[in-house]
C-alpha cells in the first residue's frame, strides 16, 4: 500500500502473545494488499483491469466487499467517487506511473472520460463476481486502505481483544478504552503543506475516522498546482476551497470512500449531502491564511462538539 500501520491493543485476558498478533496483523494487510493492488500484476484487481469486457471476473469476498461500498458511494455521492477513474489518475500522474512530462490536453482527457463511468462494473455479490461493460480501469485506493482498517480490527475481535486502535496511512478505528480507561484520543492534522501541525483532536470510542486532503500528494506545473484528488465527472483535479474532509463511521472503509467523494464534492454540496445522509463530516476550508471548520449536525454529536 506504499504507507505505514500502527497499532495498540489491550492484552488483558489475551492468551495470544505479541509476536502472533503482530503476525496475524500484517497477514491481514498483506492479504488485502495482495488482492487490491494496482502496483502488483498479480493481484486480483490487476487481474481484472487487463481482463476482457463482458466476461463474468470470480472475486474473492474481500475485493468483493470493497466494490459493494464504492458501488454504494459512487451511487449515493451521484458519482462523485468512482473507482473507474484509474485513467484518469495514471494520466495526471498520481497513479502506479510516473509523472507526465506535461498537463493532459482537452482531447486526452475527454477520451479519458468517455472510458470512466461506476455505471459500467456489474456487481453481483451474491456470487462474488464482476464484469465491465468497457476496458475500464479500476483503482480501489480510495477504499481498500479503510477496508484493510476494518479487517485488523476484526482479526483482532476475533482474538477476544476489547481495546484497540488501529491506523493505517492516517485511517483510524478504535474500539473500548484504553488500559487507563480513558477514551483513545486521535488527532485531525491540520491541512497546511509542508509541515505537521494538528487541528483537532477527537476522543473516540467504537468508531472509525477518515481524512481526505490535497495537502500533500499533489504537484506543480507552469506555477499551477495539481491535486491528486481526481473529479471523475470532469476528469480534472479538484479546484475549490475545500483543503480535507474527516468523516466518522463504524466502517472505515466506508468512511474513506466517502472522504474521497466529500473532498470531490467540495464544501458546499458535500454538506449538503453529508447532512442528508445523515454522516459525521468534518469539513476544513480554506479561509485566508488560516481554516475554518464547518461540522455535520452528525459530527458534533459523535464528538461533543458545540452546536454554535
Amino acid at each position: 500500500m506504499g504507507t505505514w500501520y500502527h497499532v495498540k491493543w489491550s492484552d488483558e485476558g489475551l492468551d495470544a502473545d505479541t509476536e502472533e498478533v503482530s503476525s496475524g496483523i500484517l497477514s491481514k494487510l498483506q492479504e488485502v494488499d495482495l488482492l487490491m493492488s494496482t502496483y502488483k500484476p498479480e493481484s486480483e484487481l490487476s487481474r481484472f483491469n487487463q481482463s476482457e469486457p463482458d466476461v463474468w471476473f470470480a472475486l474473492s469476498k474481500p475485493t468483493t466487499e470493497v466494490f459493494d461500498i464504492a458501488h454504494e458511494v459512487s451511487q449515493k455521492s451521484g458519482g462523485a467517487f468512482d473507482v473507474t477513474v484509474g485513467k484518469l489518475v495514471n494520466m495526471w500522474g498520481f497513479g502506479p506511473q510516473y509523472k507526465p512530462t506535461q498537463v493532459p490536453s482537452d482531447q486526452d482527457i475527454a477520451k479519458a472520460l468517455s472510458e470512466v463511468g461506476f455505471d459500467v462494473l456489474e456487481l453481483d455479490t451474491a456470487s462474488q463476481k464482476i464484469r465491465k461493460n468497457t476496458p475500464v480501469y479500476v483503482d480501489l485506493s480510495a477504499v481498500a486502505k479503510g477496508y484493510a482498517v476494518d479487517r485488523v480490527a476484526l482479526y483482532l475481535e476475533s482474538l477476544g481483544i476489547k481495546g484497540y486502535m488501529v491506523e493505517v496511512g492516517g485511517e483510524v478505528r478504535t474500539k473500548g478504552v484504553k488500559p487507563d480507561g480513558s477514551k483513545w484520543r486521535i488527532a485531525v492534522e491540520s491541512p497546511v503543506v509542508g509541515e505537521r501541525r494538528v487541528q483537532d483532536v477527537l476522543e473516540l470510542e467504537d468508531m472509525g475516522m477518515a481524512t481526505s486532503g490535497d495537502y500533500r500528494n499533489f504537484y506543480e506545473e507552469g506555477g499551477i498546482r495539481y491535486s491528486h484528488t481526481i473529479d471523475p465527472r470532469t476528469g480534472r483535479p479538484i479546484k475549490h476551497s475545500l483543503a480535507s474532509v474527516t468523516v466518522l463511521d463504524p466502517s472505515v472503509g466506508y468512511a474513506d470512500a466517502w472522504a474521497t467523494a466529500m473532498m470531490v464534492l467540495g464544501e458546499e454540496q458535500g454538506f449538503e449531502v453529508a447532512v442528508k445522509q445523515n454522516m459525521a463530516v468534518l469539513f476544513l476550508v480554506k479561509d485566508g491564511s488560516g481554516f475554518k471548520e464547518l461540522a455535520t449536525p452528525g459530527f458534533k454529536k459523535l464528538t461533543g462538539m458545540p452546536k454554535e
